[in-house]
């Protein structure tokens, strides 16, 4: 971690006056990007599901889509600055017309690609053969499996959808994706059922394999546990709910300096659909833009200048600094 320096842009205050920068400052924190490793690049929120825990707020009915020339500009800065990690989401990023030329042009590049797989979406017209396509580039895949039984999965993602994600995880496996001594990897991810934090990331992981091998014959390599975060979809249920303020206390309560070092936005920048520019992929559906004083679309982009630069926060940073944290990778720490 860098040199503490004074709080500069302190985000939103929640349950009287709480602001997440003045808690890393009591910690003697501040936080702060150390390089760019990963970019992660929302290629629209067209999706052929609406999760209620999606704080993308994608679905069926969502028209934004990046076009053809925003990836060229996303290759292009891939290209100029060699970016070693590519992590490619939506929406269904399959659903985007150049989900299918982006990928193999990244993987020409040099990039270890990460596609954010909802499973289903194998399931719409001509996306049969996502599994093959998956293989041939080596793809890492990570999928969402909210839990190993029905009832709690299609209680989060809609009826009908724990029997295909079943069906699809069969596929992968049938092609080597999770398989033992295999390189393909599949990584499934976990979000609590509700407004709750999640259990301890070994424990569910042991569970998820033994349960998924032992009644569906289902194999992976990591589950991955991650924060339902206080926005968008998720925000909306909490309010409905009543649970807002509860939530919000449990995150604050929660909260782990030691996580702090390890958080996502330290070494990844998000480009969302139109090619501009946050600090991670919760900033961007709010909004949050990167500081004022970098870059603000990827055309512009250059990963020096952000190496070192403040990360905006809000209220929601809570969310990836509770318990054992939360990021694009799972827990942050070991408990």
């Amino acid at each position: 971690m860098s040199t503490v320096l004074p709080v500069i842009q302190p985000g939103p205050r929640v349950n009287g006056g709480i602001d997440f920068d003045e808690k890393l400052a009591a910690y003697g924190l501040e936080l702060r990007a150390s390089s760019v490793d990963t970019l992660q690049i929302n290629v629209g929120k067209l999706c052929n599901q609406a999760c209620k825990h999606c704080h993308v707020d994608a679905g069926p009915s969502r028209t934004e889509i990046m076009t053809s020339e925003t990836v060229e500009q996303v290759l292009a800065a891939i290209r100029r600055f060699k970016i070693p990690i590519v992590d490619i989401t939506g929406g269904a990023p399959e659903l985007n017309p150049s989900f299918r030329y982006l990928v193999p042009e990244c993987r020409s590049l040099g990039c270890h690609v990460i596609v954010r797989h909802n499973l289903t979406v194998m399931f719409q017209p001509g996306q049969d053969d996502l599994p093959q396509f998956f293989r041939e580039y080596k793809i890492e895949v990570v999928s969402s499996l909210p839990y190993f039984l029905q009832q709690q999965t299609d209680a989060q993602r809609g009826r009908g959808v724990f029997e295909k994600s079943i069906e699809a995880l069969h596929r992968l496996n049938a092609v080597g994706y999770g398989v033992e001594n295999s390189e393909l990897i599949l990584n499934l991810v976990y979000n609590p059922v509700g407004a709750f934090l999640p259990p301890t990331q070994q424990s569910i992981e042991a569970d998820f394999k033994r349960e998924l091998m032992h009644r569906y014959g289902i194999c992976f390599n990591r589950l991955f546990t991650i924060t339902n975060m206080p926005i968008r979809r998720f925000l909306d249920y909490l309010r409905r709910s009543g649970n807002e303020e509860r939530y919000m206390r449990k995150l604050i309560e929660a909260f782990n300096p030691a996580t702090v070092d390890g958080l996502m936005c330290r070494n990844l920048v998000s480009v969302d659909w139109t090619g501009r520019l946050y600090d991670c992929d919760f900033n961007q559906m709010l909004d949050l833009r990167v500081a004022r004083e970098l870059a603000q679309t990827i055309a512009d982009f250059n990963p020096e200048k952000f190496a070192g630069r403040r990360i905006m926060t809000g209220s929601h940073c809570f969310g990836c600094t509770a318990g054992a944290g939360s990021s694009c990778g799972g827990a942050v720490t070991i408990e």
